[in-house]
């Protein structure tokens, strides 16, 4: 558990550092922990260790984990794709949806948390590259999308989401930062109902420092907190 702190101390630099590369002050990145594989004890540990929230791609694990009160003291994200018939067990329960990508989705969002009583807050996730394998909307549909969920109740779309296509050998990511955020700044720009526009998510351990320098202002870093994932 020492690592992990040691880990977290040292991204948290990194972090900063890019901040102030960008013009921006310390304060102005959120530092989520990608806690997925990682189980409640290592959770806890990260938390202790100064990070802004807990980020979780599957549901089952988040319940389970959520049991164990892994992520008391730090708030909790959805971060990976959703299925529609799992959206009742994170209504709610999670802070923040960052993997909303169909007006279907998020009117079923919306209804769980209309009944419950509450705002969910969502991010619109964008498929940047145009990869068939990978979830979000494609970048040319992201403003109409965006015009239909500012009219469903239940949620508040806080922004925008993206993870990039893997860059080869040589290769960056820089490009594709750089037409999300000009696609967040366009639609900031917009003003709807139930939209704030306020967080640009991109950028997880191996390219966080081009993310922020690109405008992101959330970065999900899993591996080079916990080390690299073990799958069962």
């Amino acid at each position: 558990m020492e690592d992990i702190a040691a880990n977290v101390a040292l991204l948290r630099e990194r972090i900063e550092r890019a901040a102030a590369l960008a013009g921006r002050g310390p304060g102005e990145v959120s530092f989520v922990a990608a806690t997925k594989t990682n189980g409640a004890e290592k959770v806890r540990a990260a938390i202790a260790a100064g990070v802004d929230a807990c980020g979780e791609n599957r549901v089952q694990e988040l319940l389970e984990k959520n049991s164990q009160g892994a992520y008391a003291g730090a708030p909790l994200h959805f971060i990976g794709g959703l299925q529609k018939n799992k959206v009742k067990y994170l209504v709610g329960t999670v802070d923040l949806i960052q993997s909303v990508d169909s007006l279907e989705l998020a009117e079923l969002i919306g209804k769980k948390a209309v009944q419950l009583g509450l705002v969910q807050p969502i991010l619109l996730e964008v498929n940047i590259g145009h990869e068939e394998a990978k979830s979000g909307v494609a970048p040319e549909e992201a403003e109409e999308l965006l015009s239909r969920l500012s009219a469903v109740a239940g949620i508040e779309v806080r922004g925008l989401m993206a993870i990039p296509p893997a860059p080869g050998p040589g290769e960056k990511n820089d490009g594709y930062f750089e037409k999300m955020h000009h696609l967040f700044v366009d639609m900031r720009a917009k003003k709807y109902d139930n939209v704030t526009m306020s967080i640009l998510s991109m950028g997880m351990s191996g390219d966080f420092e081009a993310a922020i320098a690109c405008g992101s202002n959330m970065v999900r870093i899993g591996s080079a907190i916990f080390g690299e994932r073990i799958y069962r």
